[in-house]
């Protein structure tokens, strides 16, 4: 697959794990969405989120990222505190709630089971991770939520893990010039045990922000 394809087509057949799953899916659930999730924000973007994967009943079932289940709550009330989006979010991909400036992908697109993708389905999936990186030509800045969601940008960057290692509001220069930004990923259950509070999430965006210019 050539490396600069940024968005998979809904019924990617890459990982059979993740296939089985999706079909168990559609068969518990016909009305969800059920396939490889679409990044959500404009192409002149100048940060992209990357999260983790598509939750069972978020965007498995909506289409949109963090759009369904409670980690968007977090994700994008917070967002839309620190400007940077407009309208209203409301759950649905039909609320007319939309990003400015920038853009939020997934480190993989497929829901994997128990929200716990493996080490070759996030390799799998890199090549749409570099590609979308390579789509935005005015971007600055990542915001990694969660370890994994780092490793995999890193790896997909080709940059070595230990030279920037993950923690909660880390800022690191890239020698390609771009800056990734770490957040704990917001979980309802990072949430819920306050691991993740709304003001370390708020720091995070802010430096962000910063790096990115918005």
């Amino acid at each position: 697959m050539p490396r600069h394809i940024a968005e998979p087509k809904p019924s990617c057949a890459k990982c059979p794990r993740l296939v089985a799953f999706r079909r168990k899916n559609e068969a518990a659930y016909p009305d969800y969405f059920n396939g490889a999730s679409a990044s959500f924000g404009p192409d002149s973007a100048s940060a992209l989120v990357i999260g983790l994967a598509p939750g069972l009943h978020g965007a498995n079932k909506t289409g949109r990222p963090f759009t369904g289940d409670a980690s968007g709550d977090m994700l994008y009330s917070c967002m839309a505190e620190a400007g940077l989006t407009t309208g209203t979010f409301e759950n649905d991909p039909k609320d007319g709630f939309d990003l400015r400036g920038i853009m939020i992908t997934n480190a993989v697109r497929c829901v994997p089971p128990e929200n716990k993708p493996t080490a070759a389905e996030v390799k799998k999936c890199q090549p749409y991770l570099v590609g979308r990186m390579k789509a935005l030509p005015n971007l600055k800045a990542l915001f990694a939520l969660g370890k994994i969601a780092h490793d995999a940008t890193l790896r997909a960057l080709g940059f070595r893990l230990a030279d920037y290692p993950f923690a909660h509001g880390a800022v690191h220069r890239l020698p390609n010039g771009l800056t990734m930004v770490d957040s704990y990923h917001c979980s309802r259950y990072n949430v819920n045990t306050k691991r993740l509070t709304r003001e370390m999430f708020l720091d995070a965006l802010a430096a962000l922000k910063s790096a990115s210019g918005l």
